[in-house]
């Protein structure tokens, strides 16, 4: 599927960051040993050699996949969503669902994703039940586990 790769700027800048460490430390890093280690003679058991190339086509599978990501990015800024009254990409939104659960989370890319704190894709099944809800709004959820109605409570932009 060739859908958008929306992200928010924090996580674009933390994408670029991790391409950066790859490429300009730890990538040259791996290189110097196992430059050092085929200096050393026999490859084929020296595990410096051994991992350190393992270690190289990690990297740049990795490297590989965050300029194509980067590329393809499409910077989206929630402090300057002018509906705020609404549920749009970015949005922190808090829900409380049948079980009178109150949740917090906020709808980011799909590289950004991080449920231990509350970022959920916004291609997510509660991602895409929550859009364009406003504070109040009662929306049907279908999840794996089964329907499950969720409550708008809160809306907030920010960065």
């Amino acid at each position: 599927m060739d859908r958008p790769n929306y992200i928010t700027p924090a996580g674009y800048k933390s994408l670029q960051d991790e391409l950066n460490h790859l490429w300009k430390k730890e990538r040259p890093e791996i290189v110097n040993i196992v430059s050092w280690a085929a200096s050393n003679g026999d490859r084929s058991e020296n595990g410096d050699y051994l991992y350190g190339k393992k270690r190289l086509r990690e990297i740049d599978r990795r490297v590989r996949f965050l300029r194509k990501r980067l590329e393809k990015a499409k910077i989206v800024d929630p402090s300057e969503q002018p509906n705020k009254d609404r549920v749009f990409f970015g949005a922190t939104v808090t829900y409380e669902n049948s079980r009178e659960q109150e949740i917090t989370i906020q709808i980011v890319g799909e590289d950004e994703t991080d449920s231990l704190n509350g970022k959920i894709s916004w291609i997510s099944p509660v991602a895409r039940a929550l859009m364009k809800a406003e504070v109040g709004d009662l929306v049907l959820v279908r999840t794996p586990a089964g329907e499950d109605e969720l409550e708008v409570i809160d809306i907030q932009y920010g960065t």
